[in-house]
């Protein structure tokens, strides 16, 4: 079948003309903590990166002429990408909000959750996860899940605490690397400044 004959069929235009949205959509899912919506809000956050990217290509499309050659949907794609990641970029430094907030229009942050705003706003800080079973793990943390239901707590130069303080729960001849903590297990989270490098 010819390029000619698709680009003639009604539902291969749609999905071309959409093509940029869905395609910045997954990208801007996939670089932020936020779930995937319902499939009607995928539908409309597809929507309105489409229009951005249309508006790119026909804001640049008759600059381009002179080279010759459909630049049309290349173009939208192109646009819609750099818009889902100045977007991204937003979200995930809580910028936009950060603004509001001074403003007092708001006090809401861009971030998915309570637990992973603390976390990133938190993000110089060791931690002390107290688990079920009055465990307690001190450490760094150099991942966390975005949602405080499920998903891992991934802990780097763990020691569990006893009663006396930080202390290696068991004696071993090798050191542990990481520790990963479901956070089903977790009760509390204590963040604590790190200390200066003297």
């Amino acid at each position: 079948m010819s390029l000619s004959l698709l680009a003639d069929n009604g539902a291969v235009q749609v999905l071309l003309f959409l093509l940029p949205g869905f395609v910045a959509a997954a990208l801007y899912y996939s670089l932020t903590s936020h779930p995937r919506p319902n499939q009607f809000g995928q539908v409309v956050h597809a929507l309105v990166f489409t229009m951005v990217g249309q508006l790119a290509a026909w804001l640049v499309v008759d600059r381009l002429r002179w080279v010759g050659g459909d630049w049309g949907v290349g173009l939208s794609v192109a646009g819609a990408v750099v818009f889902a990641l100045v977007v991204v970029g937003v979200s995930n430094n809580d910028l936009a909000h950060r603004i509001f907030r001074r403003m007092r229009v708001t006090r809401e942050n861009s971030y998915s959750s309570e637990w992973y705003s603390t976390f990133t706003r938190n993000s110089d800080c060791y931690v002390v996860l107290h688990l079920n079973g009055n465990r307690q793990l001190y450490g760094w943390p150099s991942e966390w899940s975005s949602d405080p239901d499920k998903g891992h707590i991934r802990i780097t130069d763990g020691e569990w605490v006893g009663d006396s303080g930080v202390s290696p729960e068991t004696e071993t001849d090798h050191k542990v690397r990481a520790y990963l903590i479901p956070v089903k297990d977790v009760e509390m989270v204590e963040f604590i400044e790190a200390e200066p490098m003297v």
